[in-house]
């Protein structure tokens, strides 16, 4: 089996720096979904904030969704299945169709 890249080992200061960084990441997502749940970031706004910010872009659709007003899991699976975005996926592997589809079913709504 050639052709095999093993994975590097990391040093203890690397590991806590690593874990240090994914802890803010999950914060600031937390903390974005918060301003999401307040209304006061719209769905426009995140997908716009998501395109340049590798963090946000790493939110889940679903997640994202369920933290809108009024989205509870329902109503979330109905609007992705509609739209045709995988239960997965994440705000940067959406499509721009997707993206399109997403800022008419909640621009509509607002």
């Amino acid at each position: 089996m050639e052709g095999l890249v093993s994975i590097p080992t990391l040093s203890p200061e690397q590991l806590s720096a690593a874990r240090e960084a994914a802890t803010r990441a999950r914060r600031v997502r937390a903390d974005f979904k918060a301003k999401v749940r307040s209304g006061d970031v719209t769905l426009s706004e995140v997908l716009d904030k998501a395109a340049n910010d590798e963090v946000l872009a790493h939110i889940k659709v679903v997640d994202l969704l369920k933290a809108l007003p009024r989205v509870g899991d329902k109503r979330a699976a109905e609007i992705m299945e509609r739209l045709e975005i995988a239960p997965n996926r994440r705000i940067r592997g959406l499509g721009r169709h997707q993206v399109a589809g997403l800022r008419a079913e909640f621009d509509r709504r607002s």
